[in-house]
């Protein structure tokens, strides 16, 4: 069975990281994020270096041409998303042949489409890291943080966890929690333990 065609959903994960660093303010560069050792301007470094990575793999390179954390210059980080979006719907979304080409990322060697979904989770997990640390959750798409639960749970078993399997042990959270929160927590952050209200 052929795996679904990611790029609706990558193309709502883009725009949702792309309104949250547009609207992150100057003032809230040096805010604690979810990510170990990351601070909001180190984690908008990283988006920068993962949309730079969605364009590269899928035109065929291999990620690790392209740094996931590169140093961008303060104030800039807005337009370098917007200029590495440019390249990526050129490859992505333009591009059908990306869907079966077989792409290497750090999660292995898969066809695009499996590939685009690994984006997909990368971006709504990091949305939700960004607007946690901002005070911004309120708004984030819930029916993104939906499709990439159920996946999440499918790939990712509770265990094993650590290692070269980057994400902690799941937390629990209540079942009634926001999509979000449930997807994050599957992936071992801890959804009440960086919220700026």
């Amino acid at each position: 069975m052929t795996a679904p065609d990611p790029r609706p959903l990558l193309t709502r994960a883009l725009d949702q990281i792309g309104e949250l660093v547009a609207g992150t303010a100057p003032d809230a560069l040096e805010r604690p994020t979810p990510c170990a050792d990351w601070d909001v301007r180190t984690l908008l470094d990283h988006l920068v270096g993962v949309h730079r990575r969605i364009a590269h793999v899928g035109a065929g390179g291999h990620f690790a041409d392209i740094t996931s954390t590169p140093e961008v210059a303060r104030g800039t980080h807005d337009a370098e998303i917007a200029a590495a979006r440019v390249d990526i719907d050129r490859v992505w979304v333009h591009d059908e042949a990306v869907l079966d080409r077989v792409l290497t990322v750090p999660w292995g060697t898969m066809p695009g489409r499996l590939v685009g979904f690994g984006y997909v989770q990368e971006l709504t997990v990091h949305a939700w890291d960004l607007a946690a640390a901002t005070g911004r959750t309120e708004g984030l798409d819930d029916e993104l943080a939906l499709a990439v639960e159920e996946t999440a749970h499918r790939v990712l078993p509770a265990e094993p966890r650590g290692g070269d399997i980057p994400f902690g042990p799941p937390v629990a959270v209540a079942a009634d929690a926001a999509p979000h929160e449930r997807l994050v927590a599957w992936l071992g952050r801890d959804p009440q333990g960086l919220l700026v209200r």
